[in-house]
């Protein structure tokens, strides 16, 4: 069995040398040791000196030196949309008043399924629908880690 060692985040590994990907949801993403299989069927031990909070894109290197590709597995999220900006603030706003972990995308607000939040955001005027998609909340403003803004992209 491989062992990944060593966890570097997107863009700081030679992503073309991935000889294998991992694909793990949000939960699965901060971890330090675990046995693990890739999408291509290997098994893999992740086997690192600390737990990581590893997003889509990172790089897992090997003891053997090869690469795995770390991705984020789609998960049930809601999806939380409005008719204007404005209201799209106000609902992260009562979604951060609660702590509540939040991906926040160019045209939506993804969470975890909450039937309580879903009523109270759209009671709130937002367009609350029942999604698969990877989740990759905000790492807060006390984390200790820099957030990669380039992340940042559309979804349908």
């Amino acid at each position: 069995m491989r062992r990944a060692v060593e966890h570097r985040p997107r863009g700081r590994w030679p992503e073309q040398e991935a000889a294998g990907n991992v694909s793990l949801a949000f939960d699965d993403r901060h971890r330090r040791r675990l046995k693990l299989e890739t999408v291509e069927g290997e098994a893999l031990l992740l086997d690192l000196p600390e737990a990581v909070a590893m997003a889509e894109g990172d790089g897992l290197r090997c003891a053997d030196g090869g690469w795995v590709k770390v991705t984020a597995r789609p998960e049930p999220v809601l999806r939380i949309a409005a008719a204007a900006p404005e209201l799209v603030a106000r609902l992260a706003w009562h979604l951060g008043n609660r702590h509540t972990p939040a991906d926040i995308r160019v045209n939506a607000i993804l969470i975890r399924p909450d039937h309580v939040l879903a009523e109270m955001l759209r009671n709130l005027g937002g367009i609350v629908t029942e999604a698969v998609e990877p989740f990759q909340p905000e790492g807060g403003a006390y984390s200790g880690h820099a957030q990669d803004r380039s992340r940042w992209h559309e979804h349908p």
